[in-house]
């Protein structure tokens, strides 16, 4: 368990996260089009649980992260269902998401070093993701760079770009 601040932590999702984390997504991707709902993103996590963390403020969900294999230059369809694992050295940030109230104190930066470091640990050569409305900037900053040449699926919209980035301080060899 990271800990973040004196009533904020970060933790990997259970199965009683997941009514909080459908009304999260629901209010962040809703009005953009995106929303997939619980049993698509749920689908996700369960195909890689530790590689998907909360991040809690008090008793409160204020943001949380799905991350699954995926091979390279392809992602999930948000309109399905997701049940293959694949063997890959590439893991895909699925879902990212902050409640509105806790935006500004670094959780979408915490929750992406907890990825980064665990996909280090797990030996992964790459993380991968679809930028939407907009964010590409944000994920830039990060490290990640557009791969405007990968084609996504329609449920993505058409302001979205495929990105990824090496793992840092991975070993190679």
């Amino acid at each position: 368990m990271l800990t973040l601040g004196h009533d904020v932590r970060v933790r990997l999702l259970s199965d009683g996260d997941w009514s909080a984390v459908a009304r999260l997504e629901a209010r962040v991707y809703g009005p953009l089009g995106l929303s997939e709902g619980e049993e698509a993103l749920a689908s996700r996590a369960r195909i890689s649980p530790g590689t998907c963390y909360a991040v809690d403020s008090g008793a409160h969900l204020a943001g949380y992260l799905v991350a699954l294999p995926y091979p390279p230059f392809r992602s999930p369809d948000l309109a399905r269902t997701e049940h293959t694992k694949f063997r890959t050295a590439n893991l895909h940030l699925h879902d990212l998401a902050v409640a509105e109230r806790f935006r500004g104190r670094g959780l979408a930066r915490r929750l992406l070093e907890r990825l980064t470091a665990t996909a280090r640990d797990e030996r992964y050569e790459r993380i991968s993701l679809i930028a939407v409305a907009g964010s590409a900037p944000f994920w830039t900053a990060r490290g990640f760079r557009p791969h405007r040449e990968v084609a996504l699926p329609a449920s993505y919209g058409t302001d979205a770009t495929y990105m990824s980035m090496a793992v840092p301080g991975r070993r190679r060899g």
